[in-house]
């Protein structure tokens, strides 16, 4: 039960929200197209591009109409008549031929090929031409198999001409005195040779057989002989080659089409032989799938063909097959004909014998629906239903028994996926009588939540699909009458299918199966639709809320959440189950406290993991919904369950000796539940044992796998925050000293600990401790958590540690609260906000790499986050404690974020900016440039800026240049995005960037500054090569591009001699990467004037001898391209013989022979030759 999306995706492939449509075509819109493109064949066939172009058109139009194919039905004459003349066409090359019959394929494909043949022509005229095209055809061309299969159905249609064959042979001699052969026979001969063909002809060749071969002349003359070239052929091949499986499937497929449309009395006699021929090959016992469903396929028409075609009298009837009867019928009673009296059956069977073979071919169709493979599952269940149709009533009931017998916990999920298969056909052909109803609803609530464990994973969702689909055949097969003392038990089972079944291809198979009878059925089925029970979240903790509020079904949900779910071996399944327990609650507390609970409390102590993960969860989420209803109603919790339950879950605790990870997370949760339940254990010893458990977790968490540290931690440090919230305080708002001294001195010790995991683990816990804890301790938690922050040479890697404890300040201050006259040890005050706004600050300049790649922004987003966090806390409580250059430099280090290459945390650094900048209840104070921040970032545009988008961000941030406090930090911040690596950010940071200074080209007191900023990023972060090397590279575009077009008019400007001193340090620099881009940077500064020039050209001529080669050849091609650019900066009679020199010398050879290319460089371009410096190292004396 699958459906597609409108773009023709699986719908059933996840659990996704995304809402398919169907049916949304209303008819053949592209008619016009198609008649174009038939009609440009003659035109196109003859270019292969044009070819491909028109037939992967044709295709992709045809494509669309995959699930309506019947809107096609009023065109295909015209398509097929315009096709077909192109082929008659004499004149028309072979190539157009085949493309024609190519298209002629994609149309039968689409419509089906049964109804498409239909409309073939087949009068007399057809046969000859279409049997002389078809001979010419070699079966070998794997390149105009469509062709072959498109005249092989043409011939058969041709093959239903109401005249002898013979009478179109006329004289059988032909011109050169040989016997030409008949007609019938050259049909023939065709239709065995492509039975054995590898291609889809095979297929198309069983089709002309059957229409052939049934033919009044040729089954008198021609069928005995066929049937033994058939037996013939698959009692000489095997399985065992390719080639004998080819013509094993053609001679099986085509004798199944014979027998399926052959008549019985043509048939009969051959059917013991064909029989007897299939079961001494043991066809079942095949490794082919497709061999062993074609056996079975043959064997029911065999069935079929030694049973009479008469509709069994016996069987039960809803309605009529005439809607006129229907209509007709005034009282519901008369539409259900009565089963016919055993009297009058017994007379109209006792002359109905049925054949010894029959039982043979029972027991091969039962054998059949145990195979591994549905395809063959699948052709048994309806051979089983076929079959039984024609049977007595008493020979019926046993193959129902027989039926029946494969739903046993013997079998494996294949048995039980066929026998659900066959119930539901028997079913849907009402075969299976009201009276078997009791026998089988058991087996299909069993089907329905059939599940077999195999290692890591389970096998049985087939199966539950199957029982699906009996309950949706039932449910039209019979009256509601009949249904009626079952529909409560097959609509709870179909409803938890619906809403629990871990398939989503299940939960929409029983939410289609579902009908309106069912209790509350309409109302149900409007919530739990086709596509709402396409999400898991959804189904678990929405829908089976919803119908649990209805009594038919609330048990019956609980009681399959604990007894099939919260075992699940997945643990995800498990933990939504335990949440949907929480959430049905309320509906039954009673008996979730008097029945549940005790029974969950054996499993936690279980020997089944999974279920003591499950039980240990679900105890924890059920006392927590109980403790909630009992706060409604003015009730303590002890009231509501059992003091055993209250011990039980007092112990729980003590379970996770072994398997810590796998427990830790679930015992944790149940911590922090027992303590939201207000559990009443104060004081008890219990509270240490949670409190160790809680706190050897935290100190753990590096024995812990990979994969789970992070859930372990989360639930480690929620549980810590509930259980001091409840058990610590002496009296409400005063924290018990003891403990408060305790754990403040143990959590910041750990933030010392030379474990990375202890850090973060500590960082968190002091983070969600509760105020009155925090109280009297603030400054000695500020301190640890601030050094906790700080990064040393040693510690570069610790970046969790980092980012938790960053995330901890925050936490803290937003808990303590701020008043500017407040004492440091309680509150946000005076005397520590610098330091705490200094250190998240200091947090934002975190750049640590590691083999992860930039480590450092996990800390600089939370610094973002705790920054914003503390800041509106300041200003709605204490706003003088903002000074203005705090503001200043908190929203400049933004700005800078905002800027960067990393589409996550620039996305991150800009809603936070827009955030602090838009507040206005109350509004941050002393943000500089407030109005003209408004201006460029209004509310209004802001509300839909994609900030993850390089082509959205950097129009907005670039404006930022034109403010001079924030000029440095945007600058430094694009700086690492125009000299980056990913394509999109660089494109359009850099094309920002040139438009911004295109717009100031003619104000040099702009230009001037920006220069001064640019000057003092490069010289703030000459040996930072994370800004240096992005900074050369955006200088090479600044200067290729012509942005300092107007200091090139001076001769000796400041800009350029400054540069270039600073690009002398750099020269310096081991780094292959800083020094090509140094070196494009000195070719950039030959656009300017005056002696710097030469100074220039000194710099690049000792680059020609540099002791990387890789260098050398880099700045000689660079120079190359720097004189073609700039004509003026040579002599104009050396230019030819420097750049011939630059381009033919070999500048990766010795350095010798490079330093006589480049001394002849520097005298041409009268530069003087650079001198070598000889190294005097000086030894001391022994």
């Amino acid at each position: 039960m699958v459906i597609l999306t409108e773009n023709g995706s699986n719908g059933g492939g996840g659990d996704s929200e995304a809402i398919a449509i169907a049916s949304v075509l209303g008819g053949f819109s592209e008619s016009a197209e198609i008649r174009a493109l038939i009609a440009s064949l003659p035109e196109v066939h003859g270019d292969l591009v044009t070819r491909e172009s028109a037939t992967q058109r044709f295709l992709v139009i045809m494509n669309r109409y995959q699930e309506q194919p019947h809107l096609l039905d009023p065109h295909l004459e015209w398509m097929l008549n315009m096709i077909l003349d192109l082929v008659r066409n004499e004149k028309s090359p072979p190539l157009l031929v085949h493309l024609g019959f190519k298209f002629l394929y994609i149309i039968s494909k689409v419509r089906g090929y049964k109804a498409f043949m239909q409309l073939f022509p087949h009068e007399v005229a057809d046969v000859q031409p279409v049997l002389d095209l078809l001979s010419r055809q070699d079966p070998k061309d794997t390149e105009i198999w469509e062709t072959r299969y498109m005249l092989l159905l043409w011939l058969s249609m041709t093959c239903l001409i109401p005249f002898d064959l013979s009478r179109l042979d006329g004289h059988l001699e032909s011109d050169g005195g040989q016997a030409r052969e008949p007609i019938m026979d050259r049909i023939l001969s065709i239709a065995k040779s492509y039975l054995t063909v590898s291609d889809s002809s095979r297929d198309a060749a069983s089709v002309l057989v059957s229409k052939f071969m049934t033919r009044p002349d040729v089954k008198q003359k021609r069928l005995g002989d066929f049937l033994d070239w058939s037996l013939t052929t698959i009692s000489h091949s095997n399985d065992q080659s390719v080639a004998d499986i080819v013509v094993l499937d053609g001679a099986l497929q085509s004798l199944a089409q014979l027998f399926k449309h052959g008549k019985r009395e043509d048939l009969l006699q051959y059917a013991p032989t064909v029989l007897q021929c299939l079961e001494q090959k043991r066809i079942s016992e095949s490794s082919q799938a497709m061999l062993r469903k074609l056996g079975v396929k043959l064997i029911q028409r065999l069935g079929l063909t030694f049973l009479k075609p008469r509709l069994a009298k016996w069987r039960y009837q809803r309605g009529s097959r005439s809607l006129a009867a229907n209509l007709a019928a005034s009282q519901p009673a008369v539409t259900v004909a009565a089963v016919t009296p055993e009297v009058e059956m017994q007379e109209q069977e006792e002359d109905y014998d049925i054949p010894e073979e029959v039982e043979n071919i029972i027991e091969h169709l039962l054998v059949g629906l145990k195979d591994k493979e549905t395809i063959v599952r699948w052709s048994a269940a309806k051979g089983i239903g076929r079959v039984t149709g024609r049977l007595p009533k008493e020979l019926a009931d046993e193959v129902v028994g027989s039926v029946l017998d494969c739903f046993s916990f013997q079998e494996t999920d294949n048995t039980w996926h066929g026998g659900c298969l066959a119930l539901a056909e028997l079913g849907r052909r009402g075969l299976l009588l009201p009276s078997r109803l009791p026998d089988v609803v058991p087996l299909i609530l069993k089907s329905l939540i059939y599940e077999e464990k195999r290692g890591a994973c389970s096998v049985g969702s087939n199966v539950r699909d199957a029982a699906c689909y009996i309950c949706w055949s039932f449910a039209r097969a019979y009256e509601p009458a009949e249904l009626k003392p079952f529909v409560t038990q097959i609509a709870s089972a179909l409803l938890i299918t619906a809403v629990f079944d871990r398939n989503v291809n299940c939960r929409r198979a029983a939410s289609v199966s579902a009908l309106g009878t069912f209790p509350h059925g309409i109302d149900i089925l409007t919530a739990a639709d086709y596509f709402a029970v396409g999400n898991l979240n959804n189904c678990y903790l929405t829908i089976s809320v919803y119908i649990a509020s209805f009594p038919e079904y609330t048990n019956a949900m609980i009681d399959h959440l604990v007894s099939m779910k919260i075992n699940h071996w997945d643990g995800v399944i498990r933990e939504l189950a335990t949440k949907a327990l929480h959430n049905l609650t309320p509906q039954a507390p009673d008996y979730m406290a008097a029945t549940v609970l005790p029974q969950l409390l054996p499993m936690a102590v279980g020997i089944d993991l999974h279920g003591r993960h499950g039980a240990i969860l679900a105890c924890a989420e059920i006392t927590h919904a109980l403790s909630k209803l009992g706060t409604q109603s003015n009730r303590p919790l002890v009231d509501l369950i059992s003091s055993e339950c209250v011990d039980g879950l007092k112990n729980l605790h003590q379970l996770v000796s072994v398997l810590r990870s796998f427990f830790f997370p679930s015992v944790c949760s149940l911590i922090e539940k027992m303590s939201l339940s207000k559990m009443p254990f104060k004081d008890d010893p219990v509270i240490t044992g949670w409190q160790w458990l809680i706190d050897d977790t935290l100190k753990s968490l590096h024995l812990m796998s990979t994969g789970v540290r992070d859930d372990i931690k989360d639930a480690a440090v929620s549980a810590l925050a509930a259980l001091c919230e409840e058990y610590y305080q002496t009296q409400p708002g005063h924290a018990n000293s003891q403990m408060q001294d305790i754990l403040i001195s143990q959590y910041v010790a750990g933030l010392k600990s030379p474990e990375m995991l202890t850090r973060c683990g500590s960082a968190l816990a002091l983070g969600c401790l509760p105020r009155f804890l925090i109280h009297e301790k603030l400054q000695q938690i500020l301190e640890g958590l601030q050094q906790a922050r700080s990064v040393t040479q040693k510690e570069e890697s610790f970046a969790e540690a980092r980012r938790d404890a960053v995330k901890a300040l925050a936490q803290v201050c937003v808990k303590a609260g701020a008043c500017s006259s407040g004492s440091p040890d309680s509150v946000l005050c005076s005397e520590n906000v610098t330091e705490v706004f200094g250190a998240l600050l200091d947090s934002m300049n975190d750049y640590t790499t590691d083999s992860r790649g930039d480590v450092g922004a996990w800390v600089r987003e939370a610094a973002m986050s705790s920054l914003m966090d503390v800041t509106l806390l300041v200003v709605s409580s204490a706003p003088e404690l903002l000074s203005p250059d705090l503001v200043k430099r908190m929203m400049c280090c933004l700005a800078q974020q905002a800027a960067e290459k990393i589409d996550r945390y620039r996305a991150h650094a800009g809603s936070v900016l827009l955030c602090l900048l838009h507040s206005t209840e109350p509004a941050v104070p002393h943000i500089p440039h407030r109005q003209e921040l408004l201006s460029i970032f209004p509310v209004e545009a802001t509300a839909s800026l994609n900030w993850n988008a390089p082509s959205q961000a950097f129009p907005y941030i670039t404006q930022l240049l034109r403010l001079p406090q924030y000029q440095y930090h945007t600058l430094l911040g694009l700086t690492v995005s125009v000299g980056g690596i990913t394509e999109s950010t660089v494109h359009f940071s850099s094309q920002s960037l040139f438009g911004y200074l295109k717009g100031i080209q003619q104000n040099s007191a702009a230009l001037g500054q920006f220069g001064d900023t640019l000057l003092s990023i490069l010289k703030d972060n000459l040996h930072n090569d994370r800004v240096s090397v992005p900074f050369l590279k955006m200088l090479d575009q600044l200067l290729a591009n012509s942005c300092f077009e107007i200091f090139t008019t001076q001769e000796n400007h400041q800009f350029c001699v400054d540069l270039l001193a600073l690009c002398k340090e750099v020269k310096k620099s081991k780094d292959i990467t800083k020094l090509r881009s140094c070196s494009a940077v000195f070719c950039g500064l030959m656009q300017f004037q005056g002696d710097v020039r030469k100074k220039v050209l000194s710099q690049l001529m000792m680059l020609l001898c540099h002791s990387f080669p890789v260098i050398r050849k880099t700045t000689a091609g660079q120079m190359y391209e720097m004189l073609l650019t700039y004509d003026d900066v040579i002599d104009p009679e050396v230019v030819d013989d420097v750049m011939t020199l630059l381009s033919d010398t070999n500048w990766e050879s010795d350095i010798a022979t490079v330093r006589t290319h480049r001394n002849q460089l520097c005298d041409w371009l009268g530069v003087p030759r650079p001198q070598v410096v000889t190294k005097v190292i000086e030894m001391c004396p022994s």
